[in-house]
């Protein structure tokens, strides 16, 4: 499950400090022919067609996600984005063939340097959405626009290192003579959903921890009738996400102002997010009872074959039975039974406590600089100062990460 860290300050186009990218005109006949335009002039029947070609699960670069961020989230709106199209047999019109939204190392980084960087769609992933069928094209038109604009680098931030999307600009780079360079890297939980659940459950915990599992389920019920339930339609998930939203702002995470609720933006997003995808079955809203009280939900994003876990709310006066983890275990089973489900993305922060010991798969996600030219020496310079600002702000993210994991290992 996600925390998120809001790096992003004002739009590119309002900065007068951000590094100044121009646009020449390109024709409207290959996959450069569109300028560096505003997301949220990107038709959404074209981004919702890439969506579904897309080489790799993404579920949060899905318009109806990545729209309602764009549109409504306080410093995370009106970014921009690199676009690739390319003709298609018998239709007057090009099909989009790749995306990234983008925003300029000032407002990612506050550093005044000739770079763009993936824009922040509110999840710690940043998968790009490339045509499965077409994604070396798209990735060799997307990295020729972004050179137009007069960046030097491209910034990947949050993308699978060893996923499609991630080998296909490997691919294209080497054959332009580019090597990428790895900014920084880590693996967290995943689930390998084509097991059996229980059995999975019993290999990664142990027979102990299961049986006090079992043990504190039953001690739970004790409140209750214990019931799982899943909310997939607009409607449902539009109730259940109050329940959700509520539980997440009763805890630890309102003490600290971190919850969904105590930013009317973002409470915003979520709400026009949610029932949109639920509609287009790519959202779930998760949620355990005991008796009539709810005491754990979470979002549950959906794209092709991959689940991703977003964010897990907890009733902290039931602490002592676990319900963040009673949650997760019924997750865990709910999604190792849909035959759609192939794996899927804790989105938690590294060596998480209470996901790592359950889920015991792993996914490298990670961060990339992507030079547009060979033999820039500006390339070196823009790693250093990378490299640089990441050092000073290490200590004071372990002391975040620190706090955070001691909570949570309350629920």
């Amino acid at each position: 499950m996600s925390q998120i860290v809001n790096t992003a300050q004002n739009p590119i186009a309002r900065d007068a400090r951000a590094v100044p990218l121009r646009v020449p005109p390109q024709p409207a006949t290959s996959t450069t022919h569109s300028q560096f335009v505003a997301l949220a002039d990107i038709p959404a029947d074209q981004w919702q067609a890439l969506s579904q070609q897309a080489s790799e699960p993404s579920g949060f670069s899905l318009p109806d996600w990545e729209g309602a961020v764009d549109a409504l989230s306080q410093g995370r709106s009106c970014v921009s984005a690199l676009a690739a199209w390319a003709p298609v047999s018998g239709q007057p019109t090009l099909q989009l063939i790749g995306l990234i939204p983008t925003v300029s190392a000032w407002r990612a980084y506050r550093l005044p340097l000739p770079a763009l960087a993936t824009a922040d769609p509110y999840a710690p992933l940043a998968t790009l959405l490339l045509d499965r069928d077409h994604a070396d094209e798209a990735v060799a038109a997307l990295l020729h626009q972004a050179r137009n604009t007069g960046a030097h680098a491209l910034i990947l931030r949050d993308v699978p290192m060893n996923g499609a999307a991630m080998n296909a600009f490997d691919r294209v780079l080497a054959a332009q003579g580019l090597r990428p360079r790895v900014l920084q890297s880590h693996q967290r939980a995943c689930l390998d959903a084509t097991c059996e659940a229980d059995g999975l459950l019993r290999d990664a915990l142990g027979a102990k921890k299961f049986k006090e599992l079992r043990r504190q389920r039953n001690r739970l019920a004790e409140h209750g009738q214990v019931t799982f339930t899943v909310a997939k339609t607009p409607q449902d998930a539009a109730r259940a996400l109050e329940i959700f939203l509520a539980l997440e702002a009763s805890g630890w995470k309102a003490q600290r102002g971190t919850s969904i609720l105590q930013d009317e933006s973002n409470s915003a997003f979520i709400r026009r997010a949610v029932p949109r995808l639920a509609a287009r079955r790519q959202c779930e809203i998760i949620m355990l009872h005991a008796g009539e009280t709810p005491v754990a939900a979470g979002i549950v994003l959906r794209h092709l074959n991959r689940a991703f876990y977003f964010k897990m709310g907890v009733d902290e006066s039931f602490a002592k039975w676990s319900p963040g983890v009673q949650l997760t275990l019924e997750l865990t089973r709910h999604l190792c039974a849909d035959p759609v489900i192939a794996s899927a993305d804790s989105t938690a922060a590294p060596n998480h406590p209470m996901i790592d010991p359950i889920w015991r798969g792993r996914i490298e996600i990670g961060d990339v600089l992507i030079p547009l030219r060979a033999r820039d020496p500006l390339i070196t310079a823009i790693h250093a100062m990378l490299a640089l600002r990441r050092a000073a702000r290490i200590p004071a993210r372990w002391a975040v990460h620190a706090l955070r994991d001691l909570r949570e290992k309350r629920s």
